[in-house]
């Protein structure tokens, strides 16, 4: 372990949730049955200072005492209903932490408050989103916040805290099955096996930009992307100002970052994740950021970690252990 003397708990999957794919999917199977946790809120929208009139929703949920807060980032085609951020919202507060989930640029709630979209490497808005969030909260704020996300809002945190860290209060953040090495996440993602992952995540992620301002020939390219590389090279990256799909997976993943991340983060990935690939964070020398604390458990899938006898997930419980220590 690098970075921390803290001993977490080995992952055991839950029966009968084995393999990568179980692990992925228990998080649907469990919402569709009605076992997604509630946990009520307030609803704040935060400015994002770029000019075009964007917010980001977010739902706040305060708690007695005076813990720090805890920022929840969803990840792609996710938002505050999502049942990872649901059971993270649940778990974090019951520990009396103030909860604020927050919707990226389109996603969720936010979408009636945008007229545009998020990618991977939209940080700047993380940093207007909390420069926003301290000023309405600076109760709650003053003392620090704790940050926590997943999938490809991890990434986009991950970039945040190396470019925009030292602009706040962060005291510690935790990441989990972020796709460090964008370009092989989305070869992953394209395999065969993964076949119906790939379709599923295509469909909801032309859904969530469908409802952005668009041009017509723009949403005429988006209607006829077929594969995740195709919407990322010729809607998302030209969108946002990159020459292609390449050129937007290189300047913004979070394996770029690494290394300038200048608080402490724990950083966890399933080995058999089915969508982003284990080899980066295996090949990485951890020991160049003495920052960050790895946590590669063999199993557990994407975003799953679900293990016997504990309603919370083991990733939450381990990032929880991790922000107790900082």
């Amino acid at each position: 372990m690098t970075g921390s003397a803290l001993e977490f708990p080995p992952f055991r999957p839950r029966a009968p949730w084995w393999g990568p794919d179980l692990q992925t999917l228990r998080n649907y199977f469990v919402a569709r049955s009605g076992g997604r946790p509630r946990l009520d809120g307030e609803r704040l929208h935060l400015d994002l200072r770029d000019g075009s009139g964007d917010k980001l929703a977010v739902l706040y949920t305060p708690a007695a005492g005076n813990k720090s807060p805890i920022v929840l980032i969803h990840g792609l085609t996710g938002c505050e209903t999502s049942m990872n951020m649901a059971r993270a919202a649940v778990y974090h507060h019951g520990l009396g932490h103030p909860i604020v989930r927050l919707n990226l640029r389109g996603a969720g709630p936010s979408r009636a408050t945008c007229s545009g979209d998020y990618h991977a490497g939209c940080s700047v808005d993380l940093a207007h989103a909390l420069e926003s969030l301290r000023e309405t909260l600076p109760e709650i704020t003053r003392n620090g916040i704790y940050l926590s996300a997943v999938s490809l809002g991890a990434n986009v945190m991950i970039k945040f805290l190396a470019e925009y860290c030292q602009d706040f209060s962060i005291r510690a953040a935790a990441s989990v099955s972020a796709p460090i090495d964008l370009a092989a996440s989305a070869r992953t993602v394209m395999r065969r096996r993964n076949a119906l992952y790939h379709h599923w995540l295509l469909k909801r992620m032309k859904i969530d930009c469908g409802g952005s301002e668009l041009t017509a020939a723009q949403r005429e390219t988006l209607g006829a992307v077929r594969t995740v590389y195709e919407f990322d090279d010729r809607f998302l990256a030209p969108r946002h100002g990159f020459d292609g799909a390449d050129h937007y997976y290189a300047e913004t993943q979070a394996a770029k970052f690494l290394e300038t991340v200048p608080i402490p983060t724990l950083i966890i990935h399933a080995c058999n994740d089915p969508w982003i690939p284990a080899t980066p964070y295996l090949a990485y020398d951890w020991s160049r950021n003495d920052k960050l604390t790895p946590l590669l458990p063999r199993t557990g899938g994407h975003v799953g970690f679900h293990d016997p006898g504990h309603r919370a997930s083991w990733h939450d419980r381990c990032a929880a252990d991790f922000f107790s220590a900082h």
